[in-house]
């Protein structure tokens, strides 16, 4: 189970700083009523932003791949949306001249 969660999430590393913290939790839901029991739920501690994501199946692979593919989107977008700020930024200090 480590080396499919190491292996699902070695792009989301790729994609972030290694000053950056992820936090995987694996467990199983004990009722026999809830019918997705497998639940797998990520925290990745980045620079000012935190984020998370929670996925449930009944099976534990699939909520591994599942939370591998939000976290993904995620950091995708907000790679995306401090690169549009960053972009935007110079032009709204350059000075006005007359």
């Amino acid at each position: 189970v480590r080396e499919r969660v190491q292996k699902k999430l070695a792009k989301v590393a790729r994609q972030v700083s290694p000053l950056a913290e992820l936090e995987i939790e694996l467990r199983e839901e004990s009722n026999p009523s809830i019918k997705d029991a497998q639940i797998a739920e990520a925290t990745l501690h980045l620079k000012g932003v935190t984020l998370r994501a929670r996925e449930a199946s009944p099976d534990m692979v699939h909520s591994i791949n599942m939370v591998a593919e939000d976290l993904a989107r995620q950091v995708k977008k907000h790679r995306d949306k401090r690169r549009a700020r960053r972009d935007r930024a110079p032009a709204a200090q350059e000075p006005r001249t007359a």
